[in-house]
């Protein structure tokens, strides 16, 4: 698919299109910097608002290209059709990038955003049943952090040697018989109506209008530190990870101000990640 197109595709998917790119107020006609194009993943990410207006100061101008789903901001990465993007952690940009072989790398870190198990039918995983259904993010990451989350909430047991990426297959214990139902990780939060509980990523919580540290039934442990594979990162192409300009975007994310906001507005759902 050419550029345009999978950009126009991923606009007409997520039924977005482009956000507005951020520029300093003038009357006088002058030419514009070619805008850095970052790629991200659902509908709220209000600290780009502040970065975006912040890095006008510093003469650079950026426009956020939202999509639905994890599929696709890595390829655009890659293909040209974004400067950076901003949407996954280490884990998923390790796995997905390898096995597509694609030359990208982590410049800066952003938030760590833990993985919730929600429910519009229960109040506690005490009271699942046998035969349950729990939906999970289908893509290999996210979906075997939710092994590991059912895994911690005494629910499953999986296969000591499958790390942080345990499948379905990697089930060795389920003493409910729970069914396991594997969607696309945007699709989770719609099939709370459906299923006894649901696995939902931090970002489509949000946009779901849950807050994971008060509507969780169960919310992942997480803590900062080099060795997190679940921290949040800007990436960059490889060729690209010392581009002065994409380095100051890293920094204009990573400030005090960015923090706040972020606390502010997701209600403590997300942590800076750079704040050790």
């Amino acid at each position: 698919m050419k550029a345009s197109k999978r950009i126009l595709a991923a606009a007409l998917v997520a039924a977005v299109g482009t956000a507005a790119t951020f520029a300093a107020g003038s009357s006088e006609p002058k030419a514009k910097a070619k805008p850095v194009k970052i790629g991200v993943v659902g509908e709220n990410n209000p600290q780009w608002d502040t970065i975006g207006k912040n890095l006008v100061k510093e003469g650079i101008t950026i426009e956020i290209v939202k999509f639905s789903d994890y599929t696709q901001p890595n390829q655009a990465l890659a293909d040209g059709e974004l400067d950076l993007n901003a949407f996954q952690h280490y884990a998923f940009l390790k796995k997905d990038a390898g096995a597509r072989k694609l030359a990208l790398t982590a410049i800066g870190e952003t938030v760590i955003a833990p993985l919730g198990l929600y429910s519009k039918k229960i109040k506690s995983v005490t009271e699942l049943k046998e035969k349950d259904k729990i939906a999970i993010p289908n893509d290999a990451t996210n979906g075997g952090r939710a092994l590991k989350l059912l895994e911690d909430a005494g629910l499953l047991k999986v296969k000591p040697e499958s790390g942080f990426l345990p499948t379905v297959a990697d089930i060795t214990g389920n003493r409910l018989k729970l069914e396991i139902v594997e969607v696309e990780a945007a699709q989770t939060p719609r099939l709370l109506a459906d299923v006894a509980a649901s696995i939902i990523n931090g970002g489509h919580a949000v946009d779901a209008g849950l807050i994971p540290s008060k509507d969780a039934i169960f919310l992942e442990k997480v803590a900062g530190g080099a060795n997190n594979p679940y921290i949040n990162v800007i990436v960059a192409r490889t060729s690209d990870k010392d581009n002065p300009t994409y380095q100051k975007v890293v920094a204009a994310y990573q400030t005090d101000e960015i923090a706040g906001l972020i606390q502010t507005a997701f209600k403590g759902s997300y942590i800076p990640a750079w704040k050790k």
